[in-house]
């Protein structure tokens, strides 16, 4: 029996529980790995808090990016092993992916350019968002949907790229051909959740992107903000790059050693400098993706670190804060305590 026919049977057979409240704790039931009980206990209040917080419309928000954000909640609920039709959280994703599709523009952009001037982020998201719930989707009307929007929002991509291979917060006519590395990275991980769904994407558009990475690789590995404004390397920005080249099949480039060092010296301990620069949980999202990939004692000696680090900050109501808001903090931290469980293509090895 494959592994899908048993995550739906559990989830079937979980919904059934939750429905008489014989199963508070429902993910356990359908995970391909056991969670620690600790992270468990914290994954279930984190979980909890985001299906409570969403509007009635369906949609997350923080600092006026409902956009992103929902994109980013539904994701974290997504890798509870809950789909638009099975789970506990089947409802809220149903609701999110509906809000989405109210998002979407004539020309592909899945966002809302007059309210949202990074609307770059939330575009590529909501891509990497809807490829994942596209892989599960079992009605052929809202599949055929899904495609329909995922193949306009990878076009939008492509023409949004700058001549460089990069993107800036708005597209490149937008913003003056304005491009930067980490709304590079949000593209190129949407388009391969896109890709790994069966959305042709273009290879040209992929291999500019990966060599605009490079163009912004500093001597000492780590990746600057640009390749136009260089500066000096950010730890948050050179965690995303790696994720996004080993998206893109890239794990043999002469520049990953590189990177990877530069992020095991700023990163891999949890302590010292790593404690110091911003978008923390930015950069963690990202680098935890890259040792997950790596496994074995590696992965299993940073996950419990980086687990523990985060259960410790938990706020009671299951929420975590910090930086542009709790929906945005908690939807990463649950992103990273759920890897092991493997659901999602995008965050398989």
């Amino acid at each position: 029996m494959s592994f899908s026919m048993n995550r739906r049977q559990a989830l079937r057979t979980c919904a059934v529980a939750v429905a008489s409240s014989a199963c508070s704790s429902w993910p356990r039931f359908a995970q391909a790995a056991k969670l620690d009980p600790k992270i468990q206990d914290a994954v279930d209040r984190g979980l909890a808090w985001v299906a409570r917080s969403q509007s009635k419309l369906g949609h997350w928000t923080a600092q006026s990016y409902p956009t992103a954000m929902t994109a980013l909640a539904g994701t974290a609920l997504l890798c509870s092993g809950s789909t638009t039709t099975q789970g506990p959280y089947a409802k809220n994703i149903r609701r999110a992916v509906d809000y989405l599709m109210t998002k979407v523009r004539d020309n592909g952009l899945i966002g809302d350019p007059l309210q949202d001037n990074r609307y770059t982020y939330g575009h590529g998201f909501s891509m990497l968002f809807l490829s994942q719930v596209l892989g599960e989707e079992e009605d052929e009307d809202r599949r055929a949907e899904l495609k329909q929007v995922l193949e306009k929002a990878v076009r939008f991509s492509g023409q949004a790229q700058t001549p460089s291979g990069g993107w800036g917060y708005i597209s490149a006519k937008d913003g003056n051909n304005f491009d930067e590395g980490s709304t590079t990275i949000t593209q190129v991980q949407g388009l391969r959740g896109c890709r790994n769904a069966g959305i042709p994407v273009s290879k040209e558009v992929i291999d500019s992107a990966k060599q605009y990475i490079y163009d912004c690789k500093n001597a000492d590995g780590g990746i600057s903000y640009s390749s136009k404004n260089r500066g000096a390397s950010r730890p948050a920005i050179t965690a995303a790059a790696l994720a996004a080249l080993f998206n893109a099949g890239d794990y043999d480039s002469e520049h990953v050693p590189d990177m990877m060092e530069y992020c095991k010296k700023n990163l891999y301990r949890l302590g010292g400098n790593a404690e110091l620069f911003g978008h923390w949980h930015y950069a963690y999202l990202y680098y935890s993706q890259v040792v997950y990939r790596e496994g074995g004692q590696t992965w299993i000696d940073f996950r419990d670190r980086i687990n523990n680090r985060i259960v410790q900050d938990q706020v009671t109501d299951g929420s975590w804060s910090g930086n542009i808001g709790p929906i945005y903090i908690t939807s990463i931290n649950l992103t990273i305590l759920q890897l092991d469980r493997g659901f999602l293509p995008i965050y398989q090895r």
